[in-house]
């Protein structure tokens, strides 16, 4: 079975109602007005990383592929559209025959990115483009964002594996798609079996306090736990006594229990007198698992703790701070009339506030140094220059409305990890500081 073909329930019977009105009526006055089959090009871009953020990390590309593909307004989604008034008859009959048939460019997912990189580059009539506008940033800004936190939080850890956890601390199918972006972030595991099932991913789980709570001992518990997960599972050593915890565990499950958990305390303190404990009692290969609320730079300050793996809920599936990536998508060409050889216009947002954009489509290409470290995002329009053509960034997702760049998950993953490994070493410092590359802007003709 191809799990990556099976969906999960939503509310409507398509991504199309994924949208914001105001699609719709732009759509239907672009129609009225005989400018609805302009050919034009769609950027999405951000003006700047969250506050002290050195690089992002592009997620949810194979969601977007999917929800474009999904894209269809059936008759339940029209009738509804009918029932409220929202467009008018002959705006309805067009959206009956909808399905995108343009071009998606876009940097492949699990690469990093910079302000004003061109994340993705939607092109074709301004009708068929402008409906895909609100799924597109809801996919993106969401699952770019727990990558990020996941990415910084893969880096503080090292070699040590995460395991996503934060199921409970969000809606349940953001938590499915929180648990792929953390995967492509870096992170080895899931608890969610949703994200298992959709994507894949390697799934984990033993028990909660709930289940040492149950037993009149918590002998009873650990003795129950292990006879049925056996000797290699991880008992939970925190409800009660920890020191006491840890001996009884190993007194049931032997030295080769494979780990113990710890949810409360001060971690640090507690995971040193965890591992002198187990060594004690000839445990050595049982390996301890934190939990409890963690974030980067709680990973980073247990980097000296004889800590094994960590377990990461809430911090993670809140993007650790900045839940989003304040991504847009934006008209930067269009032709000058509806005829399909019409040359391109750039067109741009002028804007006080730091809201103005670039117009033009754009390329994107990595400069590296004389060492092969990525010193610049340099972003243009026109040709794009000799000495960066085999570092173009953007890669072909959507021609003429079929999906052409399905991979597995463990792609993006292994690519952003050899991403992050491009960028200069400040890039995985925790301290606040400025996006770890500059961005340049190379201006030529739009292109046609």
């Amino acid at each position: 079975m191809n799990t990556a073909d099976l969906g999960l329930p939503v509310d409507v019977p398509s991504t199309a109602l994924f949208t914001d009105q105001y699609e719709l009526t732009m759509l239907q006055a672009a129609l009225k007005a005989g400018t609805a089959e302009r050919r034009s090009v769609f950027e999405v871009f951000t003006r700047r990383l969250p506050e002290g953020r050195r690089y992002g990390v592009v997620a949810g590309t194979g969601r977007v592929l999917d929800a474009v593909e999904n894209f269809r307004f059936d008759a339940d989604v029209l009738a509804f559209l009918r029932e409220r008034n929202i467009v008018d008859e002959e705006t309805l009959a067009w959206l009956a025959d909808y399905r995108f048939g343009g071009d998606v460019w876009g940097y492949p997912e699990g690469e990093v990115y910079f302000p004003g990189s061109p994340v993705m580059r939607v092109e074709g009539t301004f009708a068929e483009c402008v409906l895909l506008e609100t799924v597109i940033l809801s996919i993106l800004n969401h699952d770019s964002a727990i990558a990020a936190a996941a990415s910084r939080m893969a880096s503080a850890a090292g070699e040590r594996p995460l395991i996503e956890m934060g199921a409970r601390r969000t809606h349940e199918l953001a938590a499915v798609a929180a648990s792929r972006a953390a995967y492509v972030g870096g992170f080895a595991t899931t608890s969610d079996l949703a994200a298992g099932f959709r994507y894949g991913i390697p799934t984990v789980g033993t028990s909660a306090h709930a289940f040492t709570l149950l037993h009149d001992h918590e002998r009873d518990a650990f003795r129950a736990q292990v006879e049925t997960l056996g000797r290699g599972t991880t008992l939970l050593v925190d409800t009660y006594d920890v020191a006491e915890a840890v001996r009884t565990a190993v007194e049931v499950a032997g030295p080769e229990l494979g780990a113990v958990r710890i949810d409360s305390g001060d971690l640090l303190l507690v995971a040193h007198r965890v591992r002198q404990q187990l060594d004690e009692l000839g445990a050595t290969n049982t390996r301890i698992v934190v939990t409890s609320d963690l974030d980067e730079y709680a990973i980073a300050s247990l980097a000296a703790a004889p800590v094994d793996a960590y377990g990461v809920g809430t911090q993670l599936v809140t993007g650790s701070g900045h839940p989003t990536c304040s991504m847009v998508y934006k008209l930067v060409a269009r032709a000058e009339s509806g005829d399909p050889k019409a040359p391109l216009v750039p067109v741009a947002k002028k804007s006080s506030g730091g809201k103005a954009s670039v117009g033009g489509r754009k390329w994107a290409a990595r400069r590296l140094d004389e060492d092969g470290v990525a010193e610049a995002e340099v972003v243009g329009t026109g040709p794009v220059p000799t000495e960066l053509a085999d570092r173009q960034l953007l890669v072909e997702l959507i021609k003429g409305g079929d999906v052409v760049a399905r991979e597995p998950l463990d792609v993006p993953r292994d690519r952003h990890i050899a991403a992050r490994a491009n960028l200069p070493l400040s890039a995985t410092q925790l301290s606040r500081g400025e996006p770890v590359l500059p961005t340049e802007y190379v201006t030529g003709p739009s292109g046609s």
